[in-house]
């Protein structure tokens, strides 16, 4: 079973944040005094401009693989007991997969992988008024503007540089969103840093400055399953939530405004719980969304780094644990895969084949005064920080 007090030691190895310990099993996995490694390779073209494929690997055989496009991460492989190579995370094989069948605007709507913004999740009637001016984002998802509208950063070619440390590599992606994308204001210059290292820990640093007061709200929505990426749904895989409360919705996932406790609700995952234990209950919530679909509200978001949540496979002994300095996160059970893709493993994804815990700001925080405020003012800095963990007990 999952202890959700594991990994709470803190350190402070990277990037002069204060990082998680990793656990003494997951240490114990990694070879004295090797060090990361990052390659290139380009893996395609997207208006004739070339993309490139960057591969992360640690010493302990941990791999991530990122995409120029969109900042996608493709895959998350670790390896089984014979050396050989599981990806963890839903990916498709090609740029031109990506390309047709990630975004909404494209005739899909999954993003496997992908940094999104401006706005991560979903912004009600696609409309929202700052300092007294009305904004429109372009709707995309029944009503509403999802993901940052028809075209988000999702859909962006990013500009990478390399970092190294001694026990970590990272990728630095920068995209400059001009005033008026997407109907948002001001110009928005973004980093996003992925940085692994020797500890199994990959850690997404955001960085955001504007010239004109906007609303940012960034994340990345990476599927995760730990029994592999083709090895069927993810319903026997346990889920533990640092959260006690969570924000209900309406018919089309707009945040009513109100926050509730999990507590008596399918939605309680305060006690490590299976992901379909409960998933096919009579409850609104999960009917609007076809199951979990949901913004938690974080039990510590002080806006330092805490633990958000932590999944477990139990026949593989594989972990996933997550910090966060975001105040709330999604946790999405792949509901509306239909089948339609093929994946990197030759696998087609079906609903619930990977789940998504997407560290955030609030769904609709713009047209609700009451929630975390995600407006960003010149001057100002936007910075949040995500740690995942992969390790195998």
């Amino acid at each position: 079973m999952i202890d959700p007090q594991e990994d709470s030691v803190m350190d402070s190895s990277l990037s002069g944040r204060e990082i998680p310990a990793a656990p003494a099993h997951a240490a114990d996995a990694v070879s004295p005094g090797g060090r990361p490694t990052i390659t290139q390779e380009l893996f395609g073209h997207v208006d004739g401009v070339p993309v490139f494929r960057y591969t992360l690997a640690n010493s302990g055989g941990l791999t991530v693989r990122i995409l120029t496009y969109g900042g996608i991460v493709q895959s998350v492989a670790v390896p089984d007991g014979h050396g050989r190579p599981v990806n963890l995370t839903l990916g498709l094989p090609t740029l031109a997969d990506y390309v047709a069948h990630n975004s909404p605007g494209a005739g899909g709507g999954v993003y496997f992988g992908a940094l999104i913004g401006r706005y991560a999740n979903r912004i009600g009637k696609g409309t929202f008024t700052l300092d007294g001016v009305t904004y429109h984002v372009p709707v995309n998802n029944n009503g509403n503007a999802l993901h940052g509208g028809t075209a988000g950063f999702d859909k962006k070619l990013w500009t990478p540089a390399v970092e190294s440390g001694a026990d970590s590599v990272g990728l630095r992606l920068q995209y400059v969103s001009p005033d008026g994308e997407m109907g948002f204001p001001g110009t928005l210059t973004t980093q996003a840093t992925y940085t692994l290292d020797n500890a199994g820990r990959l850690t997404l640093a955001f960085h955001a400055t504007t010239d004109r007061p906007t609303v940012v709200n960034l994340t990345n929505h990476t599927y995760w399953n730990l029994a592999g990426e083709s090895s069927g749904n993810v319903y026997s895989q346990q889920l533990y939530l640092n959260a006690n409360h969570f924000t209900p919705s309406d018919a089309t996932l707009i945040p009513t405004g109100a926050i509730l406790p999990v507590t008596g609700t399918p939605l309680d995952f305060t006690r490590p719980t299976a992901i379909g234990a409960r998933i096919a209950q009579d409850d609104p919530q999960l009917l609007n969304g076809q199951g979990y679909d949901l913004n938690w509200v974080l039990a510590d978001h002080s806006g330092e780094l805490a633990m958000a949540a932590r999944a477990v496979d139990e026949r593989s002994g594989r972990s996933l644990t997550v910090w966060t300095t975001q105040p709330g996160m999604q946790f999405y059970s792949g509901n509306f895969l239909t089948g339609a893709l093929v994946g990197t493993g030759g696998a087609v994804y079906r609903q619930s084949y990977g789940f998504a815990l997407e560290t955030q700001h609030y769904p609709d925080s713009p047209n609700h005064p009451d929630f975390p405020s995600t407006v960003l003012r010149p001057g100002e800095v936007y910075e949040q920080t995500t740690v995942f963990h992969v390790a195998t007990e």
